[in-house]
């Protein structure tokens, strides 16, 4: 089935100019129109107190069930701390080959590590995240190539080392 477009699908309050970065950005990497959206949940249905986090497996789940559609990919945007039980915490998640993807901006504000605030590197970093996650969407799995958008990211600071671009094994695999 071919994609016509990408649908970014907000959870939670962001600035306006923010989601029109990431639309731009996403646009661009994809070569695909994209659309924003608002979206709905009882976030704290996923909440894990244990943990002090959501569910990103369950979040996932609802974008790929209530927010999808045939002939598009989406992406859930979210404000929360995501986690899966076997990590102490993630950036995002998709499934892989699949039409659903979801990201959080959580860990990517720099007074989260006490620097100063930036609105330009967080931007920067949840596109990223975005472009990544969807990367995942569209059938492509982790890249060794460090400056490659789809290399695995565990710390903010993979994030800022690699480019928000797919390197050209990558963006030749985005193109069969």
């Amino acid at each position: 089935m071919e994609i016509k477009s990408i649908t970014l699908v907000s959870f939670g309050i962001f600035e306006k100019s923010l989601l029109k970065t990431i639309e731009t950005d996403v646009s661009m990497a994809f070569r695909l129109p994209v659309k924003l959206a608002e979206g709905r949940t009882e976030l704290g249905l996923f909440f894990n107190g244990e943990r002090r986090q959501y569910d990103a497996n369950q979040l996932l789940q609802i974008v790929n069930e209530h927010y999808t559609a045939e002939q598009e990919k989406t992406c859930g945007l979210f404000t929360v701390d995501l986690f899966i039980p076997i990590l102490t915490y993630i950036f995002g998640q998709a499934y892989l080959n699949g039409r659903a993807a979801i990201a959080s901006n959580y860990r990517l504000n720099n007074e989260r590590y006490a620097l100063p605030v930036s609105a330009e590197l967080l931007a920067q970093r949840f596109s990223k995240e975005v472009i990544h996650e969807l990367g995942h969407a569209f059938g492509l799995v982790h890249c060794h190539n460090a400056s490659c958008v789809m290399r695995s990211s565990t710390y903010v600071e993979d994030i800022d080392q690699k480019s928000s671009q797919f390197c050209k094994n990558c963006h030749s695999l985005l193109e069969k």
